[in-house]
């Protein structure tokens, strides 16, 4: 298949550009830097340096090819997410990137498939219950938007052709901002993750996350989550990675920082055992971490 891939050169993008090349698939990957541009050909893909908010750009770019993947984001750096407005380069990605490739497919006879990334911690806080996704979502006002890209997705199904929604839990992997955050907190005597140490929280590792998208190349439409198997309590990740560093349990942050972070720290402390069940069933993935702890200690080994 011909399969066009925007967010190419991102974190996930980079994992799943050479998926797809060595399954045979023609790949052309959105890159703006002569550096991106090296780096995709490197990888046995073609480089086009559209400009994702140009509408006739991208209808022009995606001619001819059979599936478009949406994988671009704009995720503020964990030193200003927390900050009024830094969601906001974000928001018209999701919003106006995903609108201009949902019309490009549209208009394009051959496109057959739209795989839209979306966000699994829009989920009501659902305490020891599994979620699905059927179960209800209540974004924050810095996620909102991550509905509107999925309602763009679900415009190509509506018309006939196959959109899909990935969901994804929090990302982490080896050298990741996360990973470091937490074990140098743990060794300093504090778990940062917000929430209550009984509730559940719901990951992905990078790698896993790419082999789901590969995987939605062949499961019909819908929405589905992209999380670890079993997701895991807070308290029993803490310990875990205290374990794993060789320090005591650490403490848990006061209930009222949660607060301070405004609607990301609302949404972060929720508790979300988020079921990966669908996705399993309908496209044979297996993520290959089955909890976030086993995860954690390979990238903490790495």
């Amino acid at each position: 298949m011909r399969i066009f891939v925007a967010g190419a050169t991102g974190v996930i993008g980079m994992r799943v550009v050479p998926m797809l090349v060595a399954a045979g698939h023609d790949v052309t990957g959105v890159c703006r830097t002569d550096q991106k541009l090296a780096a995709l050909q490197q990888l046995g893909a073609r480089g086009v340096g559209v400009d994702l908010f140009d509408a006739d750009g991208v209808r022009r770019a995606i001619a001819r090819h059979d599936v478009v993947i949406n994988l671009a984001t704009a995720v503020p750096s964990p030193a200003r997410m927390f900050l009024p407005r830094a969601w906001r380069a974000m928001d018209r990605v999701r919003r106006q990137v995903s609108t201009n490739l949902a019309n490009a497919a549209l208009a394009d006879g051959s496109v057959g498939r739209l795989i839209q990334e979306s966000f699994a911690p829009i989920y009501a806080d659902a305490g020891d219950r599994w979620i699905d996704e059927s179960s209800p979502v209540t974004p924050a006002r810095y996620n909102r938007s991550a509905l509107d890209a999925e309602s763009n997705a679900m415009r190509v199904a509506s018309a006939g052709r196959v959109g899909v929604v990935l969901r994804f839990g929090a990302f982490y992997g080896p050298g990741d901002a996360l990973v470091q955050q937490v074990v140098g907190a743990v060794r300093r005597g504090w778990f940062p993750l917000f929430g209550q140490p009984d509730g559940y929280f719901s990951f992905v590792a990078h790698d896993d996350a790419a082999t789901a998208v590969v995987a939605a190349l062949g499961v019909p439409a819908g929405i589905y989550n992209v999380v670890e198997h079993d997701p895991m309590r807070r308290r029993e990740l803490a310990d875990g990675v205290a374990q794993l560093v060789g320090v005591r349990p650490p403490r848990f942050l006061p209930r009222w920082t949660a607060r301070l972070a405004g609607s990301l720290g609302e949404t972060l402390g929720r508790s979300l055992r988020i079921s990966n069940r669908k996705l399993e069933a309908a496209g044979g993935w297996t993520p290959k971490y089955r909890t976030t702890l086993d995860g954690f200690r390979e990238s903490v080994r790495a």
